[in-house]
Formats: structure tokens, sequence, C-alpha cells
């Protein structure tokens, strides 16, 4: 059971920094990508994209981060609020909460004598008794990560992210830097959703066409904000 619940809690851990960096990547590069490409289309001020790209990638990686944290922080006090209720519950009012343990195994499909095996063996471990209505009532498992962790890993992936858009406007005209930074942008989204598919479920391709498909959605915004902006400007 320990080896069990030991995967289980690697498993959780694996999977919420796998969603923390696919946030932070995600959102960085997305939103450098509108910005630049924006800029791009307004003035072929080379050193104006760069400085504005640069400074978007660590004002939106620190704004993120912060996100990353407060929104971990209250998943971890939500979580502990209503375990202490479970917990207050299954000792001030045993005999409902153990109706609830029989009313969650009968919706499963067990019945007669197998079914109160199980409600009587549940309910013998005050711990197990809480997890499981923690678990089957209130559709609610542990948060395995940390606010911190998850603001730093949102923090690095949206910073490291958000410089890609960035490189090729560092070594090539403007006009033909829009071209490359946004291939590179699309191809590094799709690389991105298709590994997170590998690493969780779904089809690779889909998801990785998915988050190409948010990219270049973001790009023609911003590009069509900056023509229109440039236009006017001019």
């Amino acid at each position: 059971m320990d080896s069990i619940l030991g995967s289980s809690e690697r498993h959780s851990k694996v999977g919420s920094r796998l969603r923390d960096f696919i946030l932070g990547w995600q959102d960085g590069l997305v939103n450098v990508l509108g910005l630049v490409l924006g800029i791009a289309s307004a003035t072929q001020s080379t050193k104006l994209i760069i400085i504005s790209g640069i400074v978007a990638a660590f004002a939106e990686g620190i704004s993120m981060s912060a996100v990353a944290y407060t929104s971990t922080k209250a998943e971890v006090l939500f979580y502990k609020s209503e375990l202490k209720k479970e917990e207050r519950e299954v000792r001030d009012v045993p005999e409902k909460e153990t109706d609830e343990i029989r009313k969650i195994f009968r919706e499963k499909g067990f019945k007669g004598k197998l079914l109160e095996d199980i409600v009587k063996t549940v309910t013998a471990n005050k711990k197990t008794w809480v997890q499981t209505m923690m678990k089957d009532e209130l559709g609610l498992s542990p948060v395995r990560d940390n606010p911190v962790n998850a603001a730093i890993i949102v923090l690095v992936a949206s910073i490291v992210s958000a410089f890609i858009p960035i490189i090729p406007f560092t070594f090539l005209p403007v006009s033909t830097a829009i071209i490359y930074t946004l291939l590179l942008s699309v191809l590094t989204l799709f690389v991105a959703g298709a590994m997170e598919a590998r690493l969780t479920i779904g089809d690779s391709k889909r998801r990785g066409i998915e988050m190409a498909a948010i990219g270049i959605m973001a790009a023609l915004l911003g590009f069509f904000i900056g023509n229109l902006l440039g236009a006017n400007i001019r």
C-alpha cells in the first residue's frame, strides 16, 4: 500500500510540474510572439523590437510566476480546509459519514455482505475513511506541488520560451525576421504540445497542432494590431 501511495505521489508531482512548465512555456512564448510581431509590423526598428521583447519576457515571467504561486497556494489551502472539515465530520457524526461511504460504494456496484465488508474496512481506519470521502465524495486529491516550486518552474519556462521569438531579430532584417520568428515559434509550440501529449495522454500530433494554432492566432492578432497602429502613426 505504501509503495502504491508513494508511486501515486511521484506521478502527481510530475504531473503538476509538467502542468506548470507547459503553462509558463506556452504563455511566455505566445505573448511575446504577438508583441514582437505587432511592433515589427508597426516599425522597422530592430532595437525597439528586441528591447520591447526582453522587457515583456521578464514582465510576463514575473507575472505568471506570481499567478502560479497564488493559485497553487489557494489549491493547497482549499484542500486542507476541506480535509479538516471531513476529519471533523468523521469524528462528530460517524453514523452519517458511514452512510456516505456505504452510498459511495453502492453506486460503484457493490451490495450485500461485500458492500458491508468494504464499509467496515474503510471506516476501521480514519485516515483511509477521510481520504475516501475527499476523493469519492468531493472529488479532491492532495495538492502535491509546492507553491514556491510552481512559481520557479513557471518563471524559468516563461522567460526562456519568451526569448525564442526575439532570436531572429538579433541577426536578420525585420521583414525577414518576422517570417522566421513565426516559423520558429510555431514549430516550438508544436513540439511542446506533442511532448506534453506523449508524457500524459492524447494524440501528440493533435495536441501539437492545437498549441501551434494558439501561437498563430496570437501572432495574427499582434500583426493586425501592429499594422493598424503603424498605418495610423504614419
